[in-house]
């Protein structure tokens, strides 16, 4: 049995700043899985500038490609947009719920620590990063109840940006191509975590975009 990889969500999980399409967040996990001795075809659903209002119509067309595993990364843009956090955590436990009522494991990467982002006035950090923990908090119970899975507990990746600026790509918001391969290593424990739920092995991997 083969795993069948989707990755939604915002310009994270698509992959916009990395210099190369291998080196975006869909490949890599793809690889670390296979790596980890799994065999995974990889489908990206992510849209840039996703809200997780718009996680609605990326499950609608992931369910029409039956995927096994399911990565997830959200709410980046909840915070710079002031969605209010309840209506962006409760989209995200729909997300997660329809999931896994059609068969599939999924993982989830929260919002990131945006005080982290080089262009955020000194001044607002700390608010900044106040509002980040309120949304990533709420974001763990609501996945956690609809039995998804949470990546990156620990925020190891966002303490990694925070103290390496190279890790941003050129216009200083997303991640550089360095800064992709840290996402990816703070994801893979989950994901191979749900991948072993499925019972499943092998040793290659396939990649497409609808993005």
């Amino acid at each position: 049995m083969n795993i069948r990889l989707a990755v939604l969500g915002d310009s994270i999980a698509w992959g916009q700043g990395a210099a190369r399409e291998r080196e975006r967040l869909a490949p890599r996990l793809a690889e670390g899985l296979v790596v980890r001795g799994f065999d995974v075809e990889v489908k990206v659903f992510a849209v840039p500038g996703a809200r997780s209002s718009g996680l609605a119509a990326q499950v609608k067309a992931t369910l029409a490609w039956r995927p096994t595993l399911v990565a997830m990364v959200i709410g980046a843009n909840d915070l710079t947009h002031l969605v209010p956090v309840e209506s962006a955590v409760q989209d995200l436990a729909d997300a997660v719920r329809r999931l896994r009522n059609n068969g599939a494991e999924v993982v989830v990467a929260p919002a990131p620590d945006l005080s982290s982002v080089p262009h955020v006035p000194v001044f607002l950090r700390e608010a900044v990063r106040a509002a980040g923990v309120n949304l990533r908090e709420q974001q763990a119970v609501a996945v956690l109840a609809a039995g998804g899975h949470v990546a990156d507990p620990d925020q190891r990746a966002s303490r990694a940006f925070a103290a390496d600026p190279s890790l941003f790509s050129a216009d200083r918001f997303h991640p550089s191509s360095a800064g992709y391969a840290v996402i990816a290593e703070s994801l893979l424990p989950a994901l191979t975590q749900a991948a072993a739920n499925l019972g499943t092995g092998g040793a290659a991997y396939s990649v497409s975009s609808d993005a």
